[in-house]
């Protein structure tokens, strides 16, 4: 009997052996699955930190872009204000360049209209002549006269011969003081060799309103004597003012 006994016991002994052997081989196997695992988690979290710091770095450029990028901006806009003020005072100008306009006449003259005699007891000395030419003392020659050369005595009142605006008042070598009225309409009268003018530009006058007195004459017409100069125009033409004078 102890001999059948034997075989078991070292059967017994073998097939523990057998077990341990097995589970040294599976704590192996297991310590080196774990020791794997650990490195590819380590190798993972590495890949994360790294993207996560380049885009901490992608982020933190952008953000320097858009502080770089702001004033800029606003430099900008505070550099294009004094344009807009610049633009503000042309409006506020404006007026200025209105008021300095030619006036405008506010009277409709006509082709079928009359007017008065400019001086009284006037006496034509040189009369209209666009046609033909007429012989002038002073220069001693014949020219072309677009006007009516009325002799008068120094310091006659020349009156407005219809109503309208003084349009200008200037001064000439020929026709000395000369006074323009805008009748409307493109016509107008044209008063020379005046003085002492009570009227001023923009004025309105109406028929019969003294416009000045006549004056010496000029060395144009200083064989003449003493006369006014009167002319009449259409849309800046000469035309006859024996036309529209009543009988």
């Amino acid at each position: 009997m102890k001999n059948n006994l034997r075989p078991s016991k070292r059967g017994h002994g073998l097939a523990i052996g057998a077990v341990i052997c097995f589970v040294a081989v599976i704590g192996m196997v297991g310590t080196y699955t774990i020791n794997q695992y650990k490195a590819g988690v380590k190798k993972e979290l590495a890949k994360v930190e790294k993207k996560q710091k380049e885009e901490k770095i992608e982020s933190t450029g952008g953000g320097q872009d858009l502080v770089i990028n702001t004033p800029q901006k606003e430099q900008n806009v505070i550099e294009e204000q004094p344009k807009v003020t610049e633009q503000v005072e042309t409006v506020e100008e404006q007026p200025e360049v209105v008021a300095e306009q030619p006036v405008k006449s506010q009277f409709s003259f006509s082709e079928k209209d009359l007017i008065l005699w400019p001086i009284e007891n006037g006496e034509v000395i040189l009369n209209y002549s666009m046609d033909k030419t007429v012989y002038f003392p002073t220069l001693d020659q014949y020219k072309y006269n677009p006007a009516m050369i009325i002799k008068g005595a120094a310091g006659t009142q020349v009156m407005s011969v219809a109503r309208g605006v003084v349009k200008s008042i200037d001064v000439t070598s020929q026709t000395g003081t000369t006074v323009t009225v805008d009748m409307g309409n493109g016509y107008e009268a044209i008063y020379g060799q005046l003085k002492e003018v009570p009227v001023h530009v923009g004025d309105t006058v109406e028929a019969k309103t003294v416009l000045g007195y006549l004056s010496e004459p000029t060395k144009y017409y200083s064989v003449e004597g003493c006369n006014l100069y009167f002319e009449m125009r259409k849309d800046g033409q000469p035309i006859n003012p024996n036309d529209f004078l009543g009988e």
